[in-house]
């Protein structure tokens, strides 16, 4: 492996980048042949840049769980790993996780300019990290549309959620991993969004609350995942026991697509509408 490392990195030592870029991710000029590393990473460069400049993309991006699954058939796809990305010769590499912890400092020594997708804990993140990345992928008339959608889609939930005005519902975020999440996450910020309260009081991702569950029965159930090829129970999750599953009744169950919720980006906003929409619509 060290050996075609030293390989690719001499294959790249002779051809200068296409579009070189600065040390931080900013581009001098558009980047001609990008590489993805994850599938949050494939999201953001199959909506915002145009297919003739994606070099590769990750193994996951045609996935179920991709959302912009459709739009990776047939793209080359390359393995996290540095020699396979470093022998295509990249002049950037965008990245959420891929690759490891040490992936962007090991692909910036290489002589490869990385964007690096930061965290969102909220909707303002999703806006924000939208049109950031936009800009530095020298396409950010495409991050401010999409920004502006985003706007006028959450607004329009606010004015149905003002004329349909009643009982405050609860909800309780379910995934087949038998975890839920309370305050200070995204899904509890989609929750709020959609109109709705979490039934999970204490802050970030704790075991479903079977105890709770027992005795207490939320309004509904944002069942992530569920139906899915990705997204069946293994044998010890908390999904699979019967207090758990009794919460998922037809007539009370939001079934959020996994591609939806798989990582932060503005179609976040997918679920909440079907949230806000409720069971059985």
């Amino acid at each position: 492996m060290l050996g075609a490392v030293l390989l690719a990195l001499a294959a790249l030592a002779d051809c200068a980048p296409a579009a070189p870029v600065a040390a931080e991710g900013q581009a001098r000029g558009p980047a001609r042949r990008i590489v993805s590393l994850d599938y949050c990473a494939d999201q953001y460069l199959l909506k915002l840049v145009p297919r003739e400049r994606i070099l590769a993309v990750s193994p996951d991006a045609d996935r179920d769980f991709s959302y912009m699954r459709k739009a990776a058939r047939g793209l080359r796809q390359v393995a996290p790993r540095a020699e396979d990305v470093l022998v295509l010769k990249p002049d950037l590499v965008i990245r959420s996780y891929g690759g490891g912890p040490d992936a962007a400092a090991f692909f910036r020594r290489a002589g490869v300019p990385v964007l690096q997708l930061g965290p969102s804990a909220d909707l303002g993140d999703v806006r924000a990290e939208v049109v950031r990345v936009a800009e530095q992928l020298a396409v950010p008339e495409r991050g401010q549309k999409l920004a502006a959608q985003m706007d006028r889609r959450l607004a329009a939930l606010r004015t149905e959620a003002d004329a349909a005005r009643g009982p405050e519902r609860e909800a309780l975020y379910m995934t087949p991993g038998g975890v839920t999440t309370g305050p200070g996450s995204l899904v509890a910020e989609m929750l709020a969004a959609a109109g709705l309260r979490n039934f999970q009081r204490e802050p970030g991702w704790h075991p479903l609350p079977l105890e709770r569950l027992a005795y207490e029965r939320p309004d509904i159930v944002a069942a992530a995942f569920f139906g899915s090829a990705t997204g069946t129970p293994d044998g010890w999750s908390a999904a699979r026991h019967p207090v758990a599953r009794a919460q998922l009744s037809p007539e009370r169950v939001v079934r959020l697509d996994g591609a939806w919720t798989a990582c932060g980006g503005w179609f976040v906003l997918d679920a909440i509408e079907a949230l806000a929409r409720g069971p059985g619509r």
